[in-house]
């Protein structure tokens, strides 16, 4: 099943009395399960397809379907719904909220779907403690390593079992110790069965995917599909 379908999408952003185009007839089909990273250099287009695919911009043309529902039209309001129950969000700077403790954080998407209180502290604190933080549970973010609050990002992006999740550099602000335990919670999902899309880097990083998606000069590189290697 396919859970990610873009289709000749095009992807353009004015600028003064010009037009620059980002993304150009971009074709890219993520089948449910697989773990695919996104590369490419700085310029190349990966970072405004990763917004398209999490439903934080919208294409000038083309198709895009996620877990079958095209998305690629949505207005804003539709838009937020389908953030808020289909994709979880894995940030390089953690996007947590400092006021609040490592369950608070983790429980937010749930607060927005209106998941009653009681059930969604037991989900969030459930979480936290596969991510290995249960014994952290009642701090605060400013009180949390690196590492840790990237775990509470990744426990935050499953809370909602979305379809699919989106990491962007999740290893970028971490030392490499750090970013090791990161990237083996990350297989741990893939052995979950979870559809996860990555952008990085890191060409070592991008091996352990699956899938690497080459992007240069908004177009996708085309070349035959390399199983993941074993680190």
């Amino acid at each position: 099943m396919s859970i990610v379908e873009v289709i000749d999408l095009y992807k353009e952003y004015p600028l003064g009395d010009h037009t620059v185009e980002v993304l150009h007839g971009v074709d890219v089909t993520i089948e449910q399960g697989e773990y695919v990273s996104i590369m490419g250099p700085s310029g190349s287009g990966k970072s405004t397809f990763l917004n398209i695919l999490g439903c934080l911009d919208q294409p000038t043309q083309g198709k895009y379907y996620l877990g079958g529902t095209d998305v690629s039209t949505l207005d804003d309001n539709d838009l937020s719904d389908i953030r808020r129950e289909r994709i979880g969000f894995i940030f390089q700077s953690f996007n947590l909220l400092p006021e609040l403790t490592v369950v608070e954080n983790i429980q937010v998407p749930l607060f927005y779907q209106g998941t009653p209180e009681e059930e969604a502290s037991e989900r969030a604190a459930d979480l936290a403690g596969i991510v290995g933080l249960g014994h952290r549970t009642d701090h605060r973010s400013n009180e949390l390593s690196g590492g840790e609050r990237q775990r509470v990002a990744i426990a935050r992006a499953m809370v909602n079992d979305p379809l699919v999740i989106l990491a962007d550099e999740p290893t970028g602000n971490l030392d490499s110790k750090s970013g090791q335990e990161i990237l083996r919670l990350l297989d741990d999902l893939k052995e979950q069965k979870k559809t996860i899309i990555m952008v990085t880097h890191d060409e070592e990083i991008g091996r352990r995917t699956e899938r690497t998606i080459r992007f240069k000069d908004g177009k996708v590189l085309t070349g035959p599909r390399m199983p993941a290697k074993s680190l």
